[in-house]
């Protein structure tokens, strides 16, 4: 799942609107952000296996400390009691922790069995990665949903904030669609590296895009 993992970040900004989105943006995608470092520095592992499913050619065989339960909730807990501390917001840290953890449950329903409940071992997973329409389906629905929702909530004040939040969800999901039905990557490395590099970037337009609206609520 890569779109849908937004979904959540656009409720929990409707629901507490001072954090700003592109922390929630970071903290939906902070298990594969880790994930990805720990590729390429070797400590989780990979193999990218050409028809493995249907809609990628992943085969992630190792990666416990990101993508198992408790390695979920640790990353959470963590990243609740950070963003809590800094902001002085309960709240906004309980929220930014649930950002976070939404990512296990969302890869449990698309990924094949490769996530643990405990160190590598009792994996688990509904591999809807294995029916592409479905996946793409269930994801555009969430992430569009979500955003509706966020921009109900919201008021654009500029024209840049008019037109780019649409903008930006159909090129979203096209970027969707081409991880989908694109080339499988080159190697493990290649695919860690591209993957931090799009996290950034999504994160730094969903920054410049939020400054032309402001919340409704308080």
């Amino acid at each position: 799942m890569f779109v849908g993992h937004y979904g959540p970040s656009f409720l929990a900004k409707w629901s507490q609107p001072n954090i700003p989105l592109w922390i929630l943006f970071l903290a939906v995608q902070l298990l594969d952000i880790f994930w990805a470092i720990f590729v390429f520095l070797g400590v989780e592992k990979v193999r990218i296996v050409p028809g493995f499913t249907e809609t990628n050619a992943l085969d992630l065989y190792y990666m416990p400390y990101t993508h198992s339960l408790p390695g979920a909730l640790g990353w959470s807990i963590g990243a609740a009691v950070l963003y809590g501390g800094i902001a002085q917001s309960k709240r906004g840290g309980v929220l930014v922790g649930a950002a976070v953890f939404s990512h296990w449950p969302l890869d449990f329903l698309v990924h094949r069995p490769d996530l643990a409940l405990y160190d590598n071992a009792a994996k688990v997973g509904l591999g809807l990665w294995d029916y592409p329409y479905l996946t793409l389906g269930i994801e555009g629905a969430l992430f569009l949903g979500a955003m509706g929702l966020y921009m109900a909530g919201s008021r654009p004040l500029t024209r840049r904030a008019r037109f780019s939040i649409p903008v930006f969800c159909c090129a979203f999901l096209i970027m969707q669609a081409g991880m989908l039905y694109g080339p499988p990557p080159p190697t493990d490395r290649a695919m860690a590296m591209t993957g931090l590099a799009a996290y950034a970037l999504l994160a730094a337009t969903i920054a410049w895009l939020e400054k032309g609206r402001r919340s409704l609520k308080s």
